[in-house]
């Protein structure tokens, strides 16, 4: 006699998915069950049993009692399948109502016989199949465990019924669905789901939407934000181009480990940290001792080695992407804590030592790993504190080396730039000029000089390094004053070059440069670090290929960030617009040509050409507005006021 005692013939069982009976006794741990490979039919074909010796764990008992035969039990599944199992659905329904009528039974698992003797009265071994067919193919039930099921809620059941009248009505849905998409009319939010296809195509995720192609409607990236908006299934507040440009929206999530312990130098003093006051990631501090310019640069190659992961996924990245919603970080949001400058007191730094020469030249570059005290400085209070004994140095140390530069052909161009925020909470789009401070001036000067040093350092030792060059511009002689002159200039600027041959960087008036100033925040920033670090720790070099196929693949993806930032800020100032529709604005005029002229408008950092304004003259403003935005195309048509 086997456990639970049904081993007698014609028990009923289920076996993997299929019904079953037992057709011999146990034998030892084992018995014998035969199940229907396929049924006879008015064909000619035959039946197809099939048997198979299982062990009591292999089966699962419907029916104790013996079944007529296996051909009854499946024939009273097909008369039940036949009207759907309505009659047998009907029955588990009513008791659905009743379990659900008493909450201490609502919840509860109801083992199948008994759920059965329930509804039925009692369990017919011939129908048990038929039965338990039915309970899988009704909505009232669901089988929590094997056998066991448990009351479905009024609000399962209405999901479960939508969803198969939407498997059963799909053709006629979609249609329905598509014409309410060509008129902008979606019942949202049920059908957003449908457009899954159309956000991926505005997202770059994919090239093609058959929602789309089915509509009627031209498959861009362009075509497929404007259907978001204009069907309210995006708002404007969405921007699309991190994605787009195959960016994360999130900062690297993989943690570095805490600097190691090692030799640093203590360097006396204190060291200025100077940036913005909504910056959170001060990567560079300055200070003079009397006799060297210093330069402090967070180290995070201290931990961060070639072809670490760390490295290939900051490589990826390119860049910290820095967009009006917040920054996405190439290193993790934790790594601010143990290697930015000042938020910690020593600071850990790779520091320049710089020795200048009458002219403000590098004469001498000395490389260090440090422990420096850092002072977190504002632009403006840097400013206020310009004549203090531990400023003063810098700033005439900045205005020393601007001026050699310019004496070597620099170009110093300035440009209207605005700083554009985004509310969290309510998507309100923020826009405030960048105000000029001599400070900001001082710390981009000691920065060059940081990495002409750190170049003639890489050439004095041979070593494979990331240096930057630029060709010198054609400029004309009759470029004009003021904003329209800045302007002129830009447009006689060459593209700039990263190679492992030290060249002129004519742009900066330098003789060799790398940049060096932000390994936080630049991948090629933090190559060179880790180069500078292995020549320092006596660790095997980056190779000459090694570097190059990191340069290229790091400058590329710092390409895409510079793009998805450049469009996420012009989609945000046009979200400004949109949500300040009465904006009024100067224009200065910056170029003019025959038929037309291009103005710059400083307030809002953009530029427009305006079609029949001639008769303004250079650098003088107008008063303008807009009068069109087209936000998925990031265009918008300004008029005179």
């Amino acid at each position: 006699m086997m456990a639970g005692g049904w081993n007698m013939k014609n028990s009923v069982v289920l076996y993997k998915t299929s019904v079953a009976v037992v057709t011999d006794a146990a034998d030892g741990d084992k018995f014998t069950v035969s199940w229907c490979v396929s049924r006879a039919t008015n064909t000619g074909k035959k039946a197809v049993y099939a048997s198979q010796k299982v062990r009591e764990k292999d089966v699962a008992v419907l029916s104790a009692a013996p079944a007529t035969s296996l051909d009854a039990l499946l024939d009273a599944d097909e008369r039940a399948a036949r009207d759907g199992y309505s009659a047998l659905g009907a029955k588990f329904a009513e008791a659905r109502e009743l379990l659900l009528s008493d909450d201490s039974t609502a919840q509860a698992a109801i083992p199948f016989a008994e759920l059965c003797e329930l509804a039925l009265g009692a369990l017919n071994a011939d129908e048990s199949w038929a039965c338990y067919s039915a309970l899988k193919a009704g909505f009232d039930f669901k089988e929590a465990a094997p056998l066991s099921f448990v009351p479905r809620s009024d609000d399962e059941i209405s999901a479960l019924k939508a969803k198969q009248h939407e498997k059963a009505h799909a053709e006629e849905i979609r249609a329905e669905f598509l014409q309410r998409l060509k008129q902008h009319k979606l019942n949202l939010p049920d059908d957003a789901k449908l457009m899954g296809d159309v956000e991926a195509l505005a997202l770059g995720k994919s090239d093609k939407s058959r929602t789309m192609h089915d509509a009627g409607i031209k498959e861009l990236p362009e075509r497929a934000h404007k259907l978001l908006l204009d069907t309210g299934v995006w708002p404007i507040t969405r921007n699309p181009y991190p994605v787009r440009w195959g960016l994360s929206m999130q900062s690297a999530s993989e943690g570095l480990a805490s600097p190691p312990d090692e030799e640093r130098v203590t360097v006396a003093g204190t060291a200025y940290a100077i940036d913005s006051a909504w910056s959170a990631d001060p990567d560079d501090a300055i200070a003079w001792d009397g006799e060297h310019l210093w330069v402090h640069i967070a180290d995070p190659a201290s931990t961060v080695l070639p072809e670490s992961s760390i490295d290939k996924a900051a490589r990826a990245r390119g860049a910290t992407l820095y967009i009006p919603e917040g920054a996405s970080r190439m290193l993790c949001e934790s790594s601010l804590a143990d290697y930015a400058l000042g938020l910690q007191t020593p600071s850990r730094a790779l520091s320049f030592k710089l020795s200048l020469g009458e002219n403000g030249e590098v004469t001498d570059c000395d490389v260090l790993r440090t422990l420096v005290t850092v002072e977190r400085l504002t632009y403006e209070r840097a400013d206020e504190l310009k004549d203090s004994p531990a400023l003063a140095p810098l700033f005439a140390i900045a205005a020393r080396n601007a001026a050699r530069r310019a004496k070597a052909g620099a170009v110093q161009i300035t440009l209207p730039e605005v700083h554009i925020t985004v509310d969290a909470a309510t998507k309100q789009v923020s826009i405030a000029p960048y105000t000029h401070t001599l400070s900001a001036d001082v710390v981009r000067e000691a920065m060059l000089l940081a990495g002409e040093g750190a170049a003639r350092f890489a050439f004095k030792h041979a070593l494979p390094f990331p240096f930057i060059s630029q060709e010198a511009p054609e400029i004309p002689d009759d470029v004009p004053e003021g904003l329209a002159g800045q302007f002129r200039l830009r447009r006689c600027m060459r593209k700039r070059t990263v190679s492992l041959t030290p060249s002129q960087h004519s742009g900066l008036g330098l003789g060799m440069y790398s940049q060096v100033t932000s390994p936080l925040r630049r991948y090629g920033d933090l190559i060179g670090h880790e180069q500078l670090r292995a020549f320092l720790c006596g660790r095997p070099l980056i190779s000459k290929d090694d570097m190059l196929l990191r340069m290229s693949a790091g400058d590329a993806a710092a390409g895409a960030a510079r793009m998805a930032e450049r469009k996420s800020n012009t989609h945000w100032t046009l979200v400004y617009l949109l949500q300040n529709p009465d904006w009024t604005g100067d224009a200065v005029c910056v170029e003019k040509q025959a038929k037309q002229s291009v103005f710059a408008i400083p307030s809002i950092g953009m530029e427009t050409v305006l079609g029949g304004v001639t008769d303004v003259a250079l650098n003088a403003t107008i008063p303008i507005k807009a009068s069109k935005i087209d936000l998925p195309n990031l265009e918008v048509t300004f008029a005179r006021c």
